[in-house]
């Protein structure tokens, strides 16, 4: 299709469906056209929720030929086989993150997109809102002068508290790093360029968790990765980042915080998308909130941009290429912290055009 709204498929109907799912049936660039799942029958049931005419297995939404993106919701060990299978069908993707479970899978999905012609688009679409896409407007206008330095961090005592069903998130491909690492890293990415090179150290709190909420509560599970992990990131030419992503800290903290050569800026929460965003100058006795221009939606812009990219033939701004370097800049976190060693971060990708002020999800623009 070359005009019109751009249709849609979810696979994957899990808990972060329903945001994704509520969010593209307020769009009116796109249409919501089926809900796949390994289980037909959550798929009838989220379906119904949310007024999607065809639910069932992966195979039915993919035979529908209005369908033009698949919208990847499935556990990470999953991401690359349904990335594959929707692009063998001629369909367009969207994923959640992270891209794929290691770099050779995440190549393997961009060089099937790329033979067919395809797109791939990968979240997280944080960035996209109006807290983050301000602080890069403030950035680039010489607000703060030169980015120099950047502190991050991410820390909780893990999800098992309130997700009925946490065991993914401490399998490979998730933790802290991997499951949270990605809103920081992309964001800091979007900011100040791509990463190239790391140095890190990681721990592992205990060797299983118990699950709090839910009919699975007091259960017990394995943990397969690390839940404490630091890192230094250096970014060529501009900032070095000191993060840190934890599911370990029985303090709960989420900020950036980015120094420059005339002030710093305290960033919104970068799993979200408003703000507040601060700033303080040299001289300045306190911070001061700054105003925010952008959207507010919430999650399912970065399928949006991707369906008006598509219509207008321009690039899309949550890129399969920004999602492989955002997965290999935490393989080499990962790496680096199990060799005790500075690793390189070889990929890059092209830093994304921030969205137009008046950027309206709300808009009919495709006719």
């Amino acid at each position: 299709m070359s005009s019109g709204p751009v249709g849609v498929a979810v696979v994957g109907a899990g808990v972060i469906s329903g945001q994704y799912l509520r969010h593209l049936n307020a769009f009116p660039d796109v249409r919501v056209l089926g809900v796949a799942d390994l289980e037909p029958a959550r798929a009838a049931e989220v379906a119904e929720e949310h007024g999607v005419p065809v639910s069932g297995p992966v195979e039915t939404v993919l035979a529908i030929p209005e369908v033009e993106i698949v919208v990847n919701l499935t556990i990470p060990a999953a991401h690359a086989s349904v990335a594959l299978r929707a692009l063998r069908a001629g369909k367009h993707v969207y994923g959640e993150k992270p891209l794929a479970l290691d770099l050779d899978e995440a190549a393997k999905v961009l060089a099937e997109a790329d033979g067919l012609g395809l797109r791939v688009g990968n979240a997280p679409d944080t960035f996209l809102g109006a807290g983050i896409q301000s602080t890069i407007h403030a950035v680039r206008s010489g607000l703060i002068g030169v980015p120099v330095a950047v502190t991050a961090a991410t820390q909780s005592l893990g999800p098992e508290s309130w997700h009925p069903s946490p065991e993914f998130l401490y399998q490979r491909g998730a933790g802290p790093l991997f499951d949270l690492g990605p809103y920081y890293l992309t964001t800091l990415v979007a900011l100040l360029g791509p990463a190239s090179r790391v140095a890190a150290g990681a721990r592992r709190a205990r060797p299983e968790r118990v699950i709090g909420s839910g009919p699975k509560a007091g259960t017990a599970f394995p943990v397969e990765v690390p839940t404490h992990v630091n890192a230094l990131i250096d970014f060529p030419g501009t900032a070095t980042a000191a993060t840190t992503f934890s599911f370990d800290s029985p303090v709960n903290r989420r900020m950036i915080e980015v120094i420059g050569t005339e002030g710093a800026l305290s960033l919104p929460d970068p799993n979200t998308f408003d703000g507040p965003l601060l700033a303080r100058g040299p001289r300045d006795a306190d911070w001061r909130e700054l105003p925010l221009a952008g959207t507010t939606a919430g999650r399912g812009i970065g399928v949006l941009d991707l369906a008006r990219s598509l219509r207008a033939g321009t690039p899309h701004r949550a890129s399969g290429a920004l999602a492989l370097h955002v997965l290999e800049l935490m393989t080499a976190i990962e790496g680096s912290a199990e060799r005790g060693e500075f690793r390189p971060v070889e990929s890059t990708c092209p830093i994304p055009e921030p969205l137009p002020p008046d950027w309206n999800p709300h808009e009919a623009t495709l006719t």
